[in-house]
Order: structure tokens, then C-alpha cells, then sequence
């Protein structure tokens, strides 16, 4: 960090203070304006501060995890707690992928626990995290994604954002798919048996591949150790 960081910062946050006074004696688009140039500044303010964004992120981390163990009211509250500072972390850093997705994991686990309809409110703040995610680092969340589409019913769109895990290599193992509730729904559709089938292949392949490799090293080796004997014997 410049020595000169602080100074430029103080000026910064004058500047923002400054125009949202102006803000809050101004009219219309005037008014619009000025709050939306004082939220740009202290957005920048708050960005590239790797340690503040690393602890917002644990903290939030933390209170995820202690949601979890709960089942009472206070659940709701840590989530919602977690969520919040997962948002203040990627407004330090808008390219922190794993406050991203926790922050959608979040989401869902707060709409599991108030037992809410797969088109709430709820479910869609986590589709748009997950989508951060994606725009961060393709295919990342695309198998979260994939679940929501599951619960909502939309086939087409799960399938894809399947297809898009698989072939980012960020499936999980076949069991916990299967053993997923998100996609319950889905497990007795022809696309979805069809899409476990063609991973059950996959794995034959990669075997079958693996073995190949394997057996033409060892007929290389042997080949090679006939050579050496067919050279030493042309020496006596």
C-alpha cells in the first residue's frame, strides 16, 4: 500500500460526504445522481484491502457454519448475518469467488429453513450469487445452479448447467448427486437417469484408458529390454 493510500482515501470520503449532503437538498435526477457518484466513491474506498476482505469473509464463514447447527429463529438470523458479510467482503473485492458461492449456499439454506416455494425471493438471491460466481471462474457454481433449476422445475436449464460442471470438472461424485435432496425432484426424469448413466460411462472410459495406457507401457518396456538383450547378444 502507498504512503500516500490514507490521504487519497480521506480526500475520497470528504468528496462522497460531501455529495451526499448535496444529494439530500437536490431534486430528480440531480438528486440520483449525486447519491449514486458518493456510493462510487465509497465503494472504492473499501476496495482492494485483501486482509479486511479476507476477515469479513471468515467471519461470515463462521456464522454460516453456526447457522447450521441451529434449527431454532436464531438460524435465520446467522445466516442472514453470514450473508451480510459475505456482501461487504465482495464489496472489498468484487472477485472473491468463495464469498460468492457460500453467499448462495447461504441463501438456500436460509430458504430451506423458512420452507419456502422454489420461485421465492430467496432462491433467486442465490441463482444471482452463484452467477457471480460464474462470471468469476466459469462452471464454479454451475452444478448449484443446476439444483435450483432442479427444484424449480426447469429441466432444460438444469441439464445445462450440469453439462457445464461436468466439463469444467466441478461435479460432485455421482453418490452425492444422487443422494441430494435439491435434485429429488429430478431422479426418477429420463434426463436426469440418462445424465448419471453417461458419468457411470465416463468412469468405465477413463478406466478402460487408464488400463490401455498402462498395458502399452509395459509392452514398451519389455520391447525395450528385448532390444537391449538382442544388442548383447550381437556383441559375444
Amino acid at each position: 500500500m502507498s504512503l500516500l493510500t490514507p490521504f487519497t482515501k480521506k480526500s475520497k470520503l470528504t468528496t462522497a460526504n460531501k455529495q451526499t449532503a448535496e444529494a439530500r437538498v437536490s431534486e430528480g435526477t440531480t438528486r440520483d445522481g449525486l447519491f449514486k457518484a458518493a456510493y462510487l466513491n465509497y465503494a472504492e474506498i473499501l476496495q482492494d484491502d485483501a486482509l479486511r476482505a479476507e476477515t469479513l469473509y471468515q467471519w461470515g464463514f463462521a456464522l454460516y457454519h453456526q447457522a447450521t447447527t441451529r434449527s431454532d429463529d436464531s438460524a435465520a438470523s446467522l445466516y442472514q448475518e453470514a450473508i451480510d458479510k459475505f456482501a461487504f467482503c465482495m464489496l472489498i473485492n468484487p472477485n472473491y469467488l468463495a464469498a460468492a458461492i457460500d453467499s448462495g449456499v447461504a441463501y438456500m439454506d436460509l430458504a430451506r429453513l423458512k420452507q419456502v416455494n422454489p420461485d421465492d425471493r430467496l432462491y433467486q438471491l442465490a441463482k444471482t450469487q452463484f452467477e457471480k460466481a460464474n462470471i468469476i471462474q466459469a462452471g464454479t457454481a454451475s452444478y448449484n445452479l443446476a439444483c435450483i433449476y432442479a427444484l424449480q422445475g426447469n429441466t432444460e436449464a438444469s441439464l445445462s448447467e450440469l453439462q457445464i460442471a461436468r466439463a469444467k470438472v466441478t461435479l460432485p461424485a455421482i453418490d452425492d448427486i444422487l443422494n441430494d435432496p435439491d435434485m429429488g425432484a429430478a431422479k426418477d426424469q429420463t434426463w436426469f437417469t440418462s445424465f448419471i448413466e453417461s458419468l457411470h460411462q465416463d468412469i468405465i472410459d477413463a478406466k478402460a484408458k487408464a488400463d490401455a495406457e498402462v498395458e502399452a507401457k509395459i509392452l514398451a518396456e519389455e520391447q525395450k529390454k528385448l532390444k537391449k538383450v538382442s544388442k548383447d547378444a550381437n556383441y559375444y
